[in-house]
């Protein structure tokens, strides 16, 4: 049986990690940073580490769901 959960946009954060945004976006987590690479979908780099977040207006932009800026 497939348990497949339901997205609630809604609920989403508003900075996402690479992992959320693979899952959301059904790529891996290494497309996530390329495409951050090549700006298609620009990180903001928080704490000393440099780790990932992506903004969640971005993130539904891609999906075509709303429009940036």
């Amino acid at each position: 049986m497939n348990s497949k959960k339901k997205i609630n946009l809604d609920e989403l954060p508003d900075l996402l990690t690479v992992r959320e945004v693979a899952e959301l976006l059904r790529v891996s987590p290494l497309t996530i940073k390329r495409w951050g690479k090549r700006g298609k979908l620009p990180p903001i780099r928080i704490n000393s580490r440099g780790d990932r977040r992506y903004k969640k207006e971005a993130v539904l932009w891609i999906l075509g769901i709303q429009k940036q800026g």
